[in-house]
């Protein structure tokens, strides 16, 4: 009952990852990041100690596939997983448990991979890849929304959604931007006009953090 993805801006190195669910606060459970280095995805019967884990594995040097492969192995409940992951290089992976719920299905393209379970179509993760590399020219954030948008558009999955997440990292170790959205009738839509409001402020944080006597206002 979740749909997401994961990619890289291959012009700016940010990583960034979306997904939205039934279920509510999507954020803490499915999306781990880290600037440099990658990430992961994972969800259905959601096991949240494989993120850190997979960012681990990619910090360490592993491949997307490896650290896909290497997560499977160290996994007793594995057939429950989905999971993704995708290393510094924008090489991608994904496995699906064998009993992970349909419609269930993966999509990968370049510098990027969308997953899902329990969808209306097990078209949703193409659609959403598709939507990702339409404007490689746009900020990372336009992208990885237009492909929440564009799974939703291809069905989505077949409960009423209620949460989801944005998540961009870049140069530094916290994030970009970690934008969510926990209980909402129209979760996508509200996360679209959270990221309009947060986009003009995401250099400015980035600023007062890093060199605050450049910072604007308080």
């Amino acid at each position: 009952m979740t749909f997401s993805l994961i990619g890289r801006c291959a012009r700016t190195g940010q990583f960034g990852a979306v997904a939205t669910t039934s279920g509510l606060c999507i954020g803490s459970r499915v999306p781990f990041l880290a600037a440099g280095v990658g990430g992961v995805l994972t969800q259905h019967r959601t096991d949240p100690r494989l993120g850190p884990r997979g960012v681990e594995l990619l910090r360490s040097g592993c491949t997307a596939e490896e650290t896909v492969a290497a997560l499977t192995a160290s996994t007793p409940h594995h057939g429950w997983r989905q999971y993704a992951a995708i290393d510094a290089a924008g090489r991608t992976a994904h496995f699906h448990g064998a009993r992970v719920k349909p419609a269930h299905n993966a999509a990968h393209g370049e510098g990027c991979v969308a997953i899902g379970n329990i969808l209306a179509s097990d078209q949703v993760p193409a659609r959403m890849v598709e939507a990702f590399l339409a404007t490689p020219e746009a900020p990372l954030g336009d992208r990885l929304l237009a492909a929440l948008e564009a799974g939703e558009a291809a069905g989505g999955e077949g409960r009423a959604l209620v949460s989801s997440v944005m998540v961009i990292v870049a140069t530094e170790s916290f994030p970009y931007a970690d934008l969510r959205i926990d209980h909402d009738p129209q979760p996508i839509a509200a996360l679209r006009r959270l990221w309009d409001a947060y986009k003009p402020n995401l250099d400015e944080y980035v600023l007062r953090a890093i060199t605050p006597d450049l910072a604007r206002g308080g």
